[in-house]
């Protein structure tokens, strides 16, 4: 039976319930999609809790990235019925079964698992945008990257690694720190017992980092503006600690800095991007110089206590639910 792990209200992790949901059937470039495997995102607690405005006026079904096996096309579609295929998109993904625009899909190559496909759809084509084009990294650059020990800090660290980068990371307790610089990164700060802004300095000689990724948001922000040098860039890219109100335009008139606050699916827009930047992740992984580490799993129905785990920043690596 097809089912799906929807919300009524913005709120607590209580709001999960189980609904029965009729078999989709795909339109004109649609597919029909049976999913093996779906990656947990801090995006989805964003949704469930309010934090980014629902877009319906109905139950909700959260989830922005998942791999599955086609089951059914639409007209015009070249795709076909059992290919293996993986998406990021909003929401929608906490289902056994979904309807899918078949220009959203990208094809699984034979060497990636399904499990590994879901859990980077959204966060290697994050690191991809960030790394690529929110601030285009260059050989030979200090860069600072917070939540190194999450799923998308350790394809990160490799990916930075890999462009010749000195990534510095920060992550909380001596095992995310390890993990993390196992992953690349060249030294690894505990925010718990260590000030990362003193650190960062005195790794850098007093010369700052030439640009901060900031997915932690209001524990992080201006600190983050503090390592920052002349010139450089903080790309803000989540809240996982919430809004960080108190930034002001003016904070960077400091060093004459830049600030960016880019998005995921406003690149996924852009006519050609989602197969060439899926294909670069997808060849960065099969070569080995980006592994993927899929630490928990939980059954799709469970989705509440894995929303637990992650809020309590017990997860590490990346996260899958399976229907």
């Amino acid at each position: 039976m097809a089912y799906a792990m929807a919300i009524t209200a913005p709120g607590g992790r209580d709001q999960f319930h189980r609904i029965e949901i009729d078999p989709p059937q795909p339109g004109p470039g649609e597919v029909t999609l049976r999913h093996t495997a779906i990656g947990l995102n801090f995006i989805d607690v964003y949704f469930r809790t309010g934090l980014y405005p629902w877009p319906v006026e109905r139950d909700l079904i959260t989830g922005a990235e998942a791999a599955g096996v086609i089951e059914a096309v639409g007209e015009g579609v070249s795709l076909k019925p059992g290919q293996r295929v993986a998406y990021t998109l909003p929401n929608g993904a906490y289902a056994s079964h979904r309807v899918v625009a078949a220009d959203q899909l990208v094809p699984v190559p034979d060497a990636i698992s399904d499990e590994v496909a879901a859990a980077v759809m959204l966060k290697g084509l994050t690191v991809h945008y960030l790394i690529h084009h929110s601030y285009p990294v260059s050989d030979g650059e200090h860069l600072l990257f917070h939540a190194a020990a999450g799923g998308v800090g350790l394809i990160a660290g490799q990916w930075l690694k890999a462009k010749g980068v000195t990534a510095y990371g920060t992550a909380g307790g001596p095992e995310k720190c390890k993990l993390a610089k196992d992953h690349g990164y060249a030294q690894v700060i505990d925010y718990r017992s260590e000030d990362f802004v003193k650190e960062v300095m005195d790794l850098t000689g007093g010369a700052g980092v030439d640009a901060v990724y900031d997915s932690v948001g209001a524990d992080t922000l201006m600190k983050s503006l503090d390592v920052l040098k002349r010139f450089g860039t903080l790309v803000s890219f989540g809240q996982s600690s919430g809004p960080p109100d108190q930034f002001k335009v003016g904070d960077l008139t400091r060093n004459s800095l830049r600030l960016t606050r880019p998005t995921l699916f406003h690149h996924t827009t852009r006519p050609g991007w989602l197969l060439k930047a899926a294909g670069e992740l997808f060849e960065m992984i099969t070569k080995g110089a980006i592994k993927i580490e899929i630490a928990q799993r939980f059954d799709l129905a469970d989705v509440a206590v894995a929303h637990e785990a992650l809020e309590g920043r017990k997860t590490v690596g990346s996260t899958v639910l399976i229907p």
